[in-house]
C-alpha cells in the first residue's frame, strides 16, 4: 500500500524508507504562523489536522495521506518552532544546551476507511554544547526548517545525557505507532 507523505521534511522521508513503508512525497501549503496557542501538544495536533484538511482537499483520499508537524518543549512548557534567521537559531540552541527537551510529534493518517491520530513525545537531556560546535553546526545551516533547529540525529546527538522516548519521534514521525495502523 502506498501513501502520500504531506510534508517537506527529508527526516520524515528517510524514516518512511528505512521502515519499508511506500510512499509519494508531496508537500501542502498550511500556514502554521495562524496557530494562537502557546501549548505544545495543541500546536502540533492543530497544525498536523489543518494540514491533513489542506491535502484532503488538495489530493483527496484516493491514495491514503499522512501528515505530521514537529515542535521542541522546554522544560518550562515555552514552545520551540523552527529558527526564523541564524540568530534565532543561536538563541533557541543556547535555551537547549545543558537542559531537558521534549520533541513533541503530531501525526494524521486518514485513508477512504480509515482515521488515525497520535500526539507522542521523546524527551531528551543534553549536556552543555560546545561553543565550537555549535557554531560549527550554525554555519552549516543544517538547523534550518527543523523544530529547535534540533538535529537529534545529527548535531545534538553526541550531547544527549539520556532519552525517553522514540528517536523517530524526535525526527518528526513516530513511525512505530504508525505501523500497526498500516498493517505492518
Amino acid at each position: 500500500m502506498q501513501l502520500i507523505l504531506c510534508s517537506q521534511s527529508e527526516s520524515r522521508a528517510l524514516l518512511l524508507y528505512k521502515f519499508g513503508i511506500d510512499f509519494i512525497h508531496k508537500s501542502v501549503d498550511y500556514d502554521e504562523e495562524q496557530i494562537a496557542t502557546s501549548i505544545a501538544k495543541d500546536f502540533v495536533y492543530t497544525a498536523s489536522e489543518g494540514k491533513l484538511e489542506a491535502a484532503v482537499r488538495e489530493f483527496g483520499l484516493d491514495v491514503p495521506l499522512l501528515c505530521a508537524d514537529t515542535v521542541i518543549a522546554t522544560s518550562d512548557g515555552s514552545i520551540l518552532r523552527k529558527p526564523k534567521n541564524v540568530e534565532d537559531a543561536k538563541r533557541i540552541l543556547s535555551i537547549q544546551s545543558g537542559s531537558t527537551i521534549s520533541i513533541i510529534s503530531s501525526l494524521h493518517y486518514k485513508s477512504k476507511t480509515l482515521a488515525f491520530s497520535d500526539i507522542s513525545a521523546t524527551h531528551y537531556h543534553f549536556d552543555i554544547f560546545k561553543n565550537d560546535d555549535l557554531e560549527a553546526y550554525l554555519v552549516s545551516n543544517l538547523w534550518q526548517g527543523k523544530a529547535g533547529g534540533c538535529m537529534v540525529e545529527g548535531f545534538c546527538k553526541k550531547y544527549i545525557k539520556s532519552v525517553d522516548g522514540y528517536e523517530s519521534t524526535a525526527m518528526g514521525l513516530q513511525v512505530e505507532v504508525l505501523l500497526p495502523w498500516l498493517g505492518k
